[in-house]
């Protein structure tokens, strides 16, 4: 009987070899696809693992002022951590985090071996233009993104390399730009120049528009008194809110054909020309508090349109939709007029030129310089279809607890 079990149990102990085979082989068939596309591929996150013998990659070296996750070996995390030197950058580093500290100078022996370098972060210190030596980031060939907003430059003395596209500049000093400052970076698609002293004479000599991949322009919060010369034909997104600048010239958009949102609330706009904004790919505009009287021509492709406390007694629906074309609507779905000096809701003719229309904003209107008043209709809102209810839905369960309200602007969304 014994040699009997012995032998009736070798074909089960040959089937279970078999099957953890079979198995171990589908699980890294399955996985390995996952991975590759995990995270995108200018940053390299996920280290080279065998499944057969699973073990974690940790980084060959590590500032010791920094954390350097066995996760993602290739960043470097210093924030917050009271730093008043830029530690070494070991040579595999491509992320540096050093935010929040107490930094006041960028010196070259920080990055000698940091030639892997594609992204920096060294927002929220006390670095001044002078104390960043010169050429420090123009050997960085690898350098994408460089964040330098909330410190206490004073003028852009930076040399950079061709290959940097994001450049963030806010929340700075600056007064000075020189004409050279911007020159050859033709990768560049973002640039961030919000919250600093800049005036119209700073901008003359930039030739913006030789940066041909130029997406964004941030210019909001500066000391402008007219719109920004010699921009790109590629740009995409413009924000010059908080300016004081007072005309739109005729014709300033028509070298800006794929412009998708124009921000340029709180400046002194009295008028605009009538086909200013007569753009086949703009998505929003917000023109909020400025001094405009009347309205203007609405482009088809627009869907919010942001003109709160102005000085509007009329919006002529007429001027906004000269014509109707029952084969391309428009898509004008919202529009916020409150602290105007309308005394009856927009005319009904609205709803025909403008079908896709959800919601007016009314709100308090401004009658005199003292006095407010409520429209009956504060807000208007139109039934959805069983079709436009699933899409809004949907768009409520992806936004995040406490988010901003939808006419609220960041300046650095895009």
């Amino acid at each position: 009987m014994g040699i009997l079990n012995q032998l009736l149990t070798i074909p089960l102990l040959f089937g279970a070899i078999v099957f953890c085979q079979y198995e171990n082989h589908d699980f890294e068939d399955e996985y390995d696809n996952e991975l590759d596309n995990e995270y995108p591929s200018v940053f390299h996150f996920i280290p080279s693992v065998e499944y057969t013998i699973p073990h974690p990659t940790t980084p060959a070296v590590c500032a010791k002022e920094c954390f350097c996750s066995p996760a993602f070996p290739l960043s470097m995390n210093c924030d917050h951590r009271k730093l008043q030197i830029i530690p070494s950058i070991p040579a595999h580093i491509q992320q540096i985090y050093l935010q929040h500290n107490d930094i006041e100078a960028v010196h070259v022996e920080s990055f000698v071996n940091a030639s892997a370098l594609k992204e920096i972060n060294l927002s929220h210190n006390k670095i001044k233009s002078h104390m960043i030596d010169p050429g420090v980031f123009k050997k960085l060939s690898n350098l994408v993104q460089l964040h330098l907003e909330h410190n206490l430059l004073e003028e852009i003395s930076l040399t950079l390399p061709k290959g940097l596209e994001r450049l963030i500049l806010g929340f700075n000093k600056i007064v000075r730009l020189p004409s050279k400052a911007l020159e050859g970076l033709v990768n560049l698609t973002m640039l961030d120049l919000c919250h600093n002293y800049l005036d119209d004479s700073q901008l003359k000599g930039i030739h913006f528009s030789d940066m041909k991949s130029l997406m964004q322009i941030n210019l909001c919060s500066n000391r402008l008194q007219s719109m920004p010369p010699d921009l790109p034909r590629s740009l995409m997104y413009l924000s010059l809110e908080n300016n004081s600048i007072s005309f739109i010239p005729d014709n300033y958009f028509q070298k800006l054909p794929n412009i998708v949102a124009l921000r340029m609330s709180h400046n002194n706009l009295h008028k605009v020309p009538y086909n200013a904004f007569n753009l086949s790919n703009l998505v929003e505009l917000n023109l909020g508090h400025n001094n405009l009287k009347q309205a203007f021509y609405i482009p088809r492709s627009l869907q919010h349109l942001y003109i709160e406390d102005n000085a509007i007694e009329v919006l002529n629906v007429t001027l906004m939709c000269p014509s109707m074309d029952p084969r391309n609507f428009n898509h004008l779905t919202y529009i916020r007029v409150d602290h105007n000096k309308l005394t009856a809701p927009i005319s009904t003719y609205a709803f025909f030129c403008f079908p896709h229309i959800r919601s007016i904003y009314y709100g308090e209107q401004k009658l005199t310089a003292n006095q407010r008043t409520q429209l009956r209709t504060p807000v208007f809102r139109r039934y959805l279809t069983p079709e436009e209810y699933d899409e809004e839905d949907d768009d409520h369960e992806e936004q995040e607890p406490g988010g901003r309200d939808d006419d609220y602007f960041d300046p650095y969304l895009y």
